[in-house]
């Protein structure tokens, strides 16, 4: 039975985010060109793949892996990723626009500018790598975890963020504008940088020594001043 929080299950506890359990099954060597709008791709294993400039939207990755694959300006919008692993992918422009990840592990990430405003995530655990630019607005995000990475001006504005945890995570100027929060750990961030929406932080439990970090921020929320 998942456990309710990581501090002894008390009734102020944080509920800890569920992590996907992705088994892959015997996969199949991806062997055509490019990608195709509506695509089904199910069991295939894309190997240092360029999909750069390719364009797939709505297209269907069930229990998938990518590895090493290029997603330079790659156009998924309205794409589907279920059961899959995406390990060292790396890309610049990448549009996942409205996309939906669910039980899907991202692994080593070398992006920026990634688009996925409006996309639901649902059991996603995003580990090491670094990605500038994360346009997750109006995004729904459910169990996720970010660990162990770089996260450079992320936008969440406008963002619904249900049990998620940044776990070692480095977050530079973030954007909570608007963020709409319930059990999120900002806990054990190993560097916690907000730009905007300091004030939308109900719902998230934060370390004493943030709060200390973050008090300069809070004050000038409710017009207080703080001066030696």
């Amino acid at each position: 039975m998942a456990r309710n929080s990581r501090s002894g299950g008390g009734k102020d506890a944080v509920a800890a985010a569920r992590r996907p359990e992705v088994r892959l099954p015997p996969l199949v060597p991806y062997d055509r060109v490019g990608l195709e709008p509506d695509g089904d791709y199910d069991g295939v294993r894309f190997e240092g793949t360029d999909l750069s400039d390719e364009s797939g939207p709505g297209a269907r990755f069930m229990d998938c892996a990518l590895e090493g694959c290029a997603l330079d300006r790659t156009e998924l919008i309205r794409a589907r990723f279920i059961d899959s692993v995406l390990t060292g992918v790396r890309g610049v422009g990448t549009d996942l626009a409205g996309a939906s990840l669910r039980d899907v592990e991202v692994v080593d990430a070398r992006l920026g500018g990634v688009q996925l405003h409006g996309a639901v995530l649902e059991r996603v655990h995003v580990r090491g790598g670094k990605i500038d630019y994360l346009n997750l607005r109006t995004a729904r995000l459910k169990d996720v975890v970010f660990e162990g990475c770089v996260l450079s001006e992320p936008d969440f504005g406008g963002a619904q963020l249900v049990r998620v945890e940044f776990r070692d995570c480095v977050l530079k100027r973030a954007d909570f504008s608007s963020v709409r929060m319930e059990s999120v750990d900002l806990r054990t961030a190993a560097e916690l940088d907000i730009a905007r929406g300091v004030e939308r932080l109900a719902g998230a439990v934060i370390s004493p020594v943030q709060l200390t970090e973050l008090a300069p921020a809070f004050a000038a929320q409710i017009g207080v001043r703080v001066e030696a």
